[in-house]
């Protein structure tokens, strides 16, 4: 059995890699190439000490047109996307998954923390066994036939235990920190990449005729419409944001909203960002099979974010809508985040926050 490992450079692909060649696995690393100047000796370096083929295929093309591009449209329409999960699922799962079959290989492997099982020809997407490091939200939108030939071999270890495995093989990176950024967004000022991209030629024309002065100055104005200040463009902002803000007020002052048409930030107090109600679009069953309306589930709003209970006002097919009702009030429901439902640690699936 041959299977692809999506490698990183990191601890968590190296260790996965490892632990495949453990279950008698013939492994091909593998890397794409998505940026501009991508080091890739880090990883290089890792497949020579496991002693296993590399290949880096050319997707800077693809991933622009696929992630970049989707992301920097959904902010300048005033939404705050998640472009984490639309990589895994047109790039690692989509695109690299086809160089997996090009090259012959069984299955796709990544260090992901999560886990897979199967039940009467179905598969489950399950939370990891270390809460800390769960990745259940980011995969949401894998499909059963994704599923069927992928592999999270670290789903049933704690972070600390993979440490000590890398250790144990004598990896470079068993001690390496972990990047918390956005991999095109690596000092995580997104406003500044949107302005980059922007400025290159014929860019900036072609968005503003779709989204007129997202980048431009404009007010800040109360939930009345009462000007409080100005701002410095719309890209600059997210939901639930208080720093920055620039404003003297008699009480803290929140980012509550967009008002893309008008060009305005909305602004309130904190206890204006918590709603009971949202609904969400383009949604995806890892079973094929949405909820019925009236069902309680565990829902999340976000990667980093606690389940909450809530119930299913009403859940359509893949690609159509959901609404939910939260047993608690939730803050900063922001749209373009992805809202996640759960059984317990089964992932029931979930779709892009529209309101």
């Amino acid at each position: 059995m041959k299977a692809m490992i999506a490698m990183s450079g990191g601890v968590d692909s190296s260790v996965a890699a490892l632990l495949m060649q453990k279950e008698g696995y013939t492994c091909i690393g593998a890397s794409m190439r998505l940026l501009p100047g991508q080091e890739m000796s880090s990883v290089q370096k890792v497949a020579e000490r496991l002693g296993i083929p590399f290949v880096c295929p050319d997707m800077q093309s693809t991933f622009e047109e696929h992630v970049i591009r989707p992301f920097i449209e959904e902010y300048l329409a005033g939404r705050t996307p998640n472009p984490c999960i639309v990589c895994n699922e047109t790039m690692k799962f989509g695109k690299l998954d086809e160089e997996r079959r090009r090259l012959g290989c069984d299955v796709l492997v990544t260090g992901h923390y999560v886990r897979i099982t199967c039940e009467d020809g179905v598969y489950h997407l399950k939370k990891a066994k270390d809460p800390k490091k769960d990745q259940s939200y980011m995969l949401y939108r894998l499909s059963q036939q994704t599923l069927s030939h992928v592999r999270f071999p670290l789903g049933e270890y704690t972070k600390a235990e993979v440490r000590e495995m890398a250790m144990d093989a004598g990896f470079e990176n068993a001690s390496q920190a972990e990047s918390q950024d956005i991999c095109f967004v690596p000092e995580g000022d997104y406003s500044e990449v949107l302005r980059l991209f922007l400025n290159r030629p014929g860019e900036k024309s072609k968005y503003e005729a779709l989204y007129p002065h997202a980048t431009d100055s404009g007010d800040f104005v109360d939930r009345d419409g009462k000007v409080l200040g100005r701002h410095n463009g719309r890209i600059c902002y997210t939901i639930g944001q208080r720093k920055g803000l620039g404003i003297s007020a008699t009480h803290p002052l929140y980012v509550l909203g967009m008002d893309a048409e008008n060009n305005r930030v909305i602004l309130g107090k904190n206890e204006d960002l918590f709603q009971s109600k949202l609904t969400a679009s383009n949604v995806c069953w890892i079973a094929g099979e949405p909820p019925k309306a009236g069902a309680r589930v565990q829902a999340r709003i976000r990667y980093h974010g606690e389940d909450a209970t809530a119930t299913v006002v009403f859940a359509e097919g893949i690609g159509g809508k959901l609404a939910l009702v939260f047993e608690k009030p939730q803050r900063a429901i922001t749209p373009g985040q992805s809202v996640v439902l759960y059984d317990g640690d089964d992932v029931l699936g979930g779709g892009i926050i529209s309101v």
